[in-house]
C-alpha cells in the first residue's frame, strides 16, 4: 500500500498544479500568441455583421492544434460584445461536427441549431423537410442575424454529405427576415475542392489558412500557460523545449504540445515525483500516440472501418500462417484486403464501394501512421500494394473492441 499512500500524499499536498485547466484543450487564453494576423483577417471577413449584414461564408484551413477553432471563437465573442443593431439580433451558433449523436445526420444538426435558437424538435421521427420548415418558421419569426459556425466541417460531410451545406446556403433566397452566413472550420485543406460544384461556389467565398506553429512560438505558447498551470520549481530544465520539439514534429500542435505538458505532469505526480523530468514527457509522448490512434478508428466512417477491420484479420491470419523456413507469411496486398472487405460489407449489409476507393481508403490510413502501404509492381500483372499494419500489438485488441462495437460484429 505504500505506493498508493504516495500518491494520496502527493495529491493531498496540493500536487504540481497550481491550474490545471489552462492546458485543456477546451480552455480560452485572454491572449492567442503567434495569430494576430489571421485574427484580424477573421475579423475583416465578419465585421460587417455588426452593421447587421450578412456576412460572407467564411472556411478556416490548418492542421490540428494550429489555433483556428481559438481564433474563430475570440472573434466571435467581440462580436457579440459589440453588437448593438437596433434593427435585428445577432445570434451565433457553435457546432463540433466531430461530436457523433450532434451531427452524424443532416436532421441532428438541424435539431442541434434550433435547440442553439431556444426551439426543440423530437430527437427522431419527423421527416427532414418539416424540421426544415420548423427552422424556418423559427428564423421568420423576428428578424435575425444568424452565423453558423461548423467546426470539423469535414467530418459532417464525410457522415452526411454535402447537400446540408447547399440545403443552408440556399435558405437565404427563402427567408425575408433573417439572413444565414456560414463559418466552416476544417483539418483537411482539400476540402472544398472535395465538394460538390454547386455547393462550392455557394461556399468558398473567403478562405483563410493556419499554418503550423514553429518550435520556438511551441515554447513561447507553453511558457505562458505554464507559468499560471504549475507551481513554482515544478518544471525541470529542458521540459518546455522537449515538449515543443515532439509537438513541432507533428505538423506543430499546440494541442499536443499542452497535452504533452499536461500528461507528463500527471505521470509525474503518480509517480510521487515533486518535479517533472525528461522521462516524463516520453512516456506522455507514447501514451498520447495509443490516444490518438484509438480517436481516429472510434470516429472513423463506417467505410473506412471495414477496410481496416479486413486488414487486422489478415495480419492475424498471416501470422498464423509459416512459410518453408517457418516464418511468419506477413505480407498483405490490396487485392486481398479488398476480398476480405466484400465479405465484411455482405455480413454487415454494407454497400461495397469500387476497388479504386477502397485503395483511396488504404492510402489515407498510410498516411495517419496506422499501417506502411508500399506500391510495388507485379510485372505485367500491373502494380499493387504490400500493406503491413504498424499499430504495437499490445493495443490491438483494444482497437478491434472498438470495431467490433462501432460495426457490430
Amino acid at each position: 500500500m505504500g505506493k498508493l499512500d504516495k500518491i494520496f500524499d502527493s495529491i493531498e499536498n496540493g500536487g504540481l498544479f497550481k491550474n490545471k485547466y489552462v492546458l485543456q484543450t477546451n480552455h480560452t487564453p485572454e491572449n492567442i500568441p503567434h495569430r494576430d494576423k489571421q485574427i484580424e483577417q477573421v475579423g475583416a471577413i465578419l465585421a460587417p455583421i455588426l452593421r447587421g449584414e450578412r456576412t460572407s461564408n467564411l472556411f478556416v484551413y490548418g492542421q490540428t492544434g494550429t489555433g483556428k477553432t481559438l481564433s474563430v471563437q475570440y472573434v466571435r465573442d467581440e462580436l457579440i460584445k459589440r453588437y448593438k443593431s437596433e434593427g435585428s439580433k445577432l445570434k451565433i451558433i457553435y457546432i463540433n461536427c466531430k461530436l457523433k449523436k450532434v451531427s452524424d445526420t443532416e436532421y441532428r444538426i438541424l435539431a442541434e441549431i434550433i435547440k442553439q435558437l431556444g426551439s426543440s424538435v423530437p430527437a427522431t421521427g419527423l421527416p427532414t423537410d418539416q424540421v426544415y420548415n420548423k427552422f424556418i418558421e423559427i428564423l421568420e419569426g423576428e428578424k435575425l442575424n444568424l452565423m453558423i459556425i461548423l467546426d470539423e466541417i469535414d467530418q459532417a460531410v464525410k457522415k452526411i454529405s454535402d447537400n446540408f451545406l447547399y440545403n443552408l446556403t440556399r435558405l437565404n433566397s427563402e427567408l425575408s427576415k433573417t439572413q444565414i452566413s456560414l463559418v466552416g472550420i476544417s483539418n483537411d485543406l482539400k476540402f472544398l475542392d472535395s465538394l460538390d460544384p454547386r455547393v462550392r461556389s455557394s461556399l468558398g467565398e473567403e478562405e483563410i489558412v493556419f499554418s503550423p506553429y514553429n518550435a520556438l512560438q511551441l515554447q513561447d505558447i507553453l511558457k505562458k500557460r505554464a507559468e499560471e498551470a504549475f507551481c513554482e520549481g515544478v518544471l525541470t530544465d529542458g521540459v518546455i523545449s522537449k515538449c515543443a520539439a515532439f509537438a513541432a514534429r507533428e505538423h506543430g500542435d499546440a494541442r499536443r504540445a499542452l497535452d504533452l505538458l499536461r500528461i507528463s505532469a500527471e505521470l509525474a505526480e503518480r509517480d510521487g515525483s515533486k518535479k517533472i523530468l525528461l522521462k516524463h514527457i516520453d512516456l506522455a509522448n507514447s501514451k498520447i500516440d495509443k490516444d490518438k490512434i484509438y480517436d481516429i478508428i472510434e470516429s472513423a466512417p463506417r467505410q473506412f472501418q471495414l477496410v481496416f477491420k479486413s486488414i487486422i484479420d489478415l495480419n492475424s491470419k498471416s501470422k498464423s500462417q509459416k512459410n518453408l523456413d517457418g516464418k511468419p507469411l506477413d505480407k498483405i496486398y490490396t487485392g486481398d484486403v479488398f476480398n476480405v472487405y466484400e465479405s465484411l460489407c455482405e455480413k454487415t449489409k454494407t454497400e461495397i464501394l469500387t476497388q479504386r476507393r477502397v485503395g483511396d481508403l488504404i492510402a489515407e490510413m498510410d498516411m495517419l501512421g496506422l499501417i506502411n502501404a508500399t506500391v510495388i509492381s507485379k510485372g505485367r500483372h500491373g502494380r499493387t500494394r504490400e500493406i503491413k499494419l504498424v499499430i504495437p500489438d499490445n493495443i490491438l485488441e483494444k482497437v478491434e473492441g472498438i470495431l467490433g462495437e462501432s460495426l457490430m460484429f
